[in-house]
C-alpha cells in the first residue's frame, strides 16, 4: 500500500497548518492552554476551526462539508491535533455522530444536524454505554415506548465523555424484547436540553471527565429515530469501525513519545552523549511502534471509498495505537521522572492519568482481541491454506 500523499493532499496539508497557525486561532489555543480549569469549554475554538472548513473536510458541500476525501480529512485531524487542539469534541460529534448521520440518517436529519456540526456551532455526544453493561451493547437495558408520535426514552448512560457541554446526544436503546439480545435496538437522536435529561459529572483521573446521563421519561419525535426501528445493532456494527480507526491514539503517542525523547538530542539531532544511551533501545522500539500505529491508521483511512472500513482493520488499529500510547506514556513519564521542567512535568502528568482509559474507551484491548481472533479464525476455516495474519 502506498502511504505516501498527493499533491493535492501536501498542498492541503500546508493550508491546513497555514490555518492552524493563524493570529484568531493560535489566540484561541492560547487562551485554551492557559485556563486554570482542569477541563476548559473548546468550543469557542471549534467554532473558529468550522469557520476556516477543518472539521466536516470529507462531508458533502450540501450538508455544510468541503466535499474532499477521507485522506483529506485525516490530513486535517493530524494537524490539528499536533497543533494542540484537543480531539474528543471531533471524535464524539464529527467522525462519529456526523458519520453514522451520513451512513444512515434521514435526509432531513442531515439537513438539520450535519451543517451545525461541520460549522463548530453544535455539538454531539454518544450515549451507548450503561452501568454493569460496560461496552456490551447487546446488553443495554435502557428502553424506548412507542408513543404517539415518536417514543418515550427511559434509563441510564455512563462514561460519557462531553455530554455536558453537547446539544445532542446519540442514544442506543432497546425498542423490543422479543428475539436474540442483538434484536430490538433503535439508535435515537436525543436534545441533551430536553425535560428528563439529567446530566452529572463523574470524576476521574483523565483531565476529562465522564458523565452519567439519566433519561427519565424523555420524549423524541419519528424524526429523531436513526436508521429504522428495531435496526440499531446493524447500524452500530457498520458505525463502530468508524470510531476505531486508531488515529486519535495514534496522534497521542507520536505526541508522548516526542516529550519523552526531550533533552536526549543535541542541536545536529544526534545522541546527546553517555547520558541517552541508557534510554536509546528504548527509543528506538517506541519509535518504531509508534511509527507503525500510525501506518496502521493510515491503512485504515487509505481503504474507504475503496473496500470500505473493514472490522479487522479498525480493530487491529485501535487495539494496537491505545496499548501503544498507554505503553509509550508510562515510558516517557519514567523517563523524566519528578524533575522534569513544568511545562513538560505538566504534560506527562496528563498523559500518564489518560493512558490507562486509552485501552477501554471506544471498545476495550480485549474486545478488540476477539473481533480479530474471531475473524482469523474464521478466515481459516474457510480456507486453512489461505488464511493469512496482515
Amino acid at each position: 500500500m502506498d502511504f505516501g500523499h498527493t499533491a493535492d493532499e501536501t498542498r492541503f496539508r500546508d493550508r491546513v497548518r497555514a490555518v492552524l497557525q493563524s493570529p484568531d486561532v493560535v489566540a484561541a489555543l492560547r487562551e485554551l492552554h492557559a485556563a486554570e480549569e482542569r477541563e476548559p469549554d473548546e468550543r469557542g475554538l471549534y467554532r473558529l476551526l468550522g469557520e476556516h472548513g477543518l472539521l466536516g473536510v470529507d462531508w458533502p458541500r450540501r450538508y455544510g462539508g468541503q466535499g474532499r476525501t477521507a485522506a483529506h480529512a485525516a490530513v486535517a485531524v493530524e494537524e490539528m491535533m499536533r497543533a494542540g487542539v484537543p480531539d474528543t469534541l471531533f471524535v464524539n460529534g464529527v467522525q462519529t455522530v456526523g458519520k453514522l448521520l451520513l451512513l444512515a440518517g434521514s435526509e432531513e436529519q442531515k439537513r438539520r444536524v450535519l451543517p451545525g456540526l461541520a460549522a463548530g456551532r453544535c455539538f454531539a455526544s454518544v450515549l451507548y454505554t450503561e452501568p454493569g453493561v460496560g461496552s456490551d451493547l447487546s446488553a443495554l437495558t435502557t428502553r424506548a415506548v412507542a408513543v404517539e408520535g415518536g417514543h418515550r426514552i427511559d434509563g441510564v448512560k455512563v462514561f460519557n465523555l462531553k455530554s455536558g457541554i453537547t446539544d445532542l446526544g446519540l442514544c442506543a436503546a432497546r425498542t423490543s424484547s422479543e428475539g436474540s439480545r442483538y434484536e430490538g435496538l433503535t439508535l435515537f437522536l436525543v436534545d441533551m436540553r430536553a425535560p428528563g435529561v439529567r446530566v452529572q459529572r463523574l470524576d476521574t483521573m483523565a483531565d476529562e471527565q465522564f458523565h452519567r446521563v439519566g433519561l427519565e421519561g424523555v420524549l423524541v419525535t419519528d424524526a429523531d429515530v436513526v436508521g429504522a426501528v428495531g435496526d440499531g445493532w446493524a447500524l452500530l456494527a457498520e458505525a463502530l469501525p468508524l470510531e476505531r480507526t486508531g488515529f486519535d491514539f495514534a496522534l497521542r503517542a507520536e505526541r508522548w513519545y516526542e516529550a519523552g525523547c526531550a533533552g536526549l538530542t543535541s542541536a545536529d539531532g544526534g545522541p546527546d552523549g553517555p547520558a541517552a544511551a541508557p534510554w536509546l533501545a528504548d527509543v528506538g522500539r517506541h519509535g518504531a511502534a509508534t511509527a507503525a500505529a500510525r501506518l496502521l491508521a493510515w491503512r485504515c483511512v487509505g481503504s474507504v471509498g475503496a473496500e470500505g472500513l473493514d472490522e479487522l482493520r479498525t480493530s487491529t488499529a485501535k487495539w494496537y495505537a491505545s496499548e501503544q500510547a498507554a505503553a509509550v506514556a508510562r515510558w516517557a513519564a519514567t523517563r523524566h521522572g519528578p524533575d522534569a521542567p513544568p511545562e513538560l512535568a505538566a504534560l506527562l502528568d496528563s498523559a500518564y492519568r489518560e493512558a490507562p482509559g486509552l485501552t477501554l474507551s471506544g471498545g476495550t484491548s480485549e474486545m478488540m482481541l476477539q473481533t480479530m481472533s474471531g475473524f482469523l479464525l474464521a478466515a481459516e476455516s474457510a480456507d486453512p491454506y489461505a488464511a493469512e495474519v496482515e
